[in-house]
């Protein structure tokens, strides 16, 4: 794939490249990802907000938490 982005965001891979990020792949890729994930987390918490739970200190909601920490966190990396 072929892809054209301005001089500045070139810059910004080029700089982050040479800093030791991996190539200009990796650090477009991995760019990427991290929006993929940022909008996945956009759509979980309009999703949350739509069906919230008023009492976020209940037993319910410490029991998904536990749960559900891990793999919330391993999908942020």
């Amino acid at each position: 794939m072929t892809i054209r982005i301005g001089e500045d965001l070139a810059a910004f891979v080029d700089e982050a490249a040479s800093g030791g990020e991996g190539s200009r792949a990796d650090v477009i890729s991995h760019a990427l990802r991290r929006e993929l994930r940022r909008r996945a987390a956009e759509r979980d918490a309009q999703i949350y907000a739509a069906h919230a739970d008023p009492d976020l200190e209940s037993d319910e909601y410490e029991l998904w938490l536990k749960r559900n920490t891990e793999q919330v966190f391993s999908e942020l990396e």
